[in-house]
């Protein structure tokens, strides 16, 4: 386990629990919220617990675009849509992590060099390909939704899970580099991860219903698999990796989503 690197003391109450949410939605999103001033060293990281609450935020956004698209549109279209105003409110975070992860793992060289063309913000063949694979298997998955009504549930459920395992991966793995995101961010501790995947789970439950079961096995095993790749290749992770495993996990639970539609 990552030992946490939390230099300041949290915020105690509802007034922590504010302070975090604020923050996870600041760095995960790109919504117009106001400056709470300037940044605690550490706060990121226990921010992390409440990364599933923002998740379900964006998740409720692109919902409703499906909602809306669902009624007016084919479920493909509208499934494509949805996933166009989570990408526009996120800024493509964690498909840019996505991106790079895959030219990192299709670089020819060992770990330096896998993780020097990471650092590249061009996108190679390999990069390309993940994105386009990625939006293709949600947004096909996503219209299998038997109703607009589940499917924003499992825009909800997909988006509050796969984020619930981020601080998850930060503890198993350690920073690939030393001046990468756990040095920037902070290392949240045990508490934090946990916290986080149970708010994930509980999320996706209300969302999905019976469907989060299938759901939480599948984010498990992305990101057990993001891990793997993650220690094999890189020796372990970094902010692009991390946005790999939300993707990879995001699209393990569509089609888990699915296969319990069908």
């Amino acid at each position: 386990m990552n030992e946490v690197t939390d230099p300041t003391p949290p915020v105690a109450g509802w007034r922590g629990v504010v302070a975090d949410a604020h923050l996870a939605l600041a760095f995960l999103t790109r919504l117009p919220l106001p400056d709470t001033g300037a940044y605690v060293p550490g706060a990121l990281a226990r921010s992390m617990r409440l990364f599933p609450l923002a998740g379900a935020v964006i998740g409720l956004i692109g919902g409703a675009v499906f909602v809306v698209g669902h009624t007016l549109l084919p479920p493909l279209l509208a499934a494509l849509l949805a996933l166009l105003a989570t990408l526009m409110v996120t800024g493509a975070l964690h498909e840019d992590g996505l991106a790079d992860t895959a030219d990192g793992l299709g670089a020819r060289g060992g770990r330096e060099k896998r993780l020097e063309v990471m650092r590249d913000s061009r996108s190679g063949a390999y990069g390309v390909a993940a994105l386009v694979f990625s939006v293709a298997l949600r947004a096909t998955a996503l219209a299998a939704a038997p109703t607009a009504l589940a499917g924003l549930g499992a825009m909800i459920a997909a988006a509050a899970l796969s984020r619930a395992i981020v601080p998850a991966i930060m503890q198993i793995l350690p920073p690939a580099r030393a001046d990468g995101l756990g040095a920037g961010a902070g290392l949240p501790h045990a508490g934090i991860a946990a916290t986080a995947l149970v708010l994930g789970s509980v999320i996706a439950a209300i969302a999905t219903g019976l469907g989060a079961a299938p759901a939480i096995v599948a984010a498990l095993v992305g990101a057990g698999l993001i891990a793997w790749l993650a220690r094999r290749c890189f020796g372990g992770f970094t902010g692009d990796i991390l946005g790999a495993a939300q993707q990879l996990a995001e699209i393990a639970i569509f089609i888990a989503l699915a296969g319990y539609w069908s």
